[in-house]
């Protein structure tokens, strides 16, 4: 193989190298959660992660809001049979960007948006778990930054289309847009065994 063939090959391999790094790099979202029981209380707390891609950290920076919505359900595990459903909870928190910097629900958040601590959810059970129980939480996150609504709002703007309602788009319109938002939102799951105070 000739030097040149080598310099050829080897500007390949850094321009490859360059274009697939920043995806390679780009940490997936993630959640994460610790469920204690103490008699019949069931404390869950959550913590999502790397919820903010450079897009929507952008558009937070611009000044919108970003929309956390946050399942929490408790679930008794069942072996040789399908879980069942014990309780479950729904939150909506907003992340939005001040002068001081993030702020999640009034809390500031002085490291930034990459670890996002979720509030904490609380069951009260109807028994105290028999022994060999065992309990289980699914936690669910998705970030919403722009819904369908606003870049409708921001289209009919754009086009200058005074007094077009939510309802004058056509279907193929509003498919678009609810594409268009999916795409500029996260979404992670993740679940933790319940287990006794330490």
């Amino acid at each position: 193989m000739g030097t040149r063939t080598r310099r050829t090959l080897g500007a390949a391999l850094v321009a490859a190298a360059g274009l697939f790094a920043p995806g390679a790099m780009a940490e997936e979202p993630r959640v994460t959660c610790t469920a204690t029981v103490s008699g019949r209380r069931v404390l869950a707390r959550s913590v999502a992660f790397a919820f903010l891609s450079a897009e929507l950290d952008r558009l937070v920076r611009l000044g919108m809001a970003g929309k956390l919505e946050v399942e929490l359900t408790l679930w008794k595990r069942r072996s040789l049979w399908f879980n069942t459903r014990v309780d479950g909870a729904r939150l909506t928190q907003v992340i939005v960007f001040t002068r001081e910097g993030y702020v999640l629900d009034g809390r500031p958040l002085p490291e930034g948006p990459a670890t996002l601590e979720l509030d904490r959810v609380a069951w009260t059970l109807e028994a105290r778990p028999e022994e060999g129980e065992r309990l289980i939480v699914q936690v669910e996150v998705k970030l919403n930054v722009v819904t369908a609504a606003s870049l409708g709002r921001m289209a009919s703007w754009l086009s200058r289309t005074d007094g077009a309602q939510e309802t004058d788009r056509s279907v193929v319109t509003g498919t678009l847009l609810r594409t268009v938002a999916e795409d500029l939102s996260q979404r992670a799951s993740g679940r933790c065994d319940v287990t006794p105070p330490t």
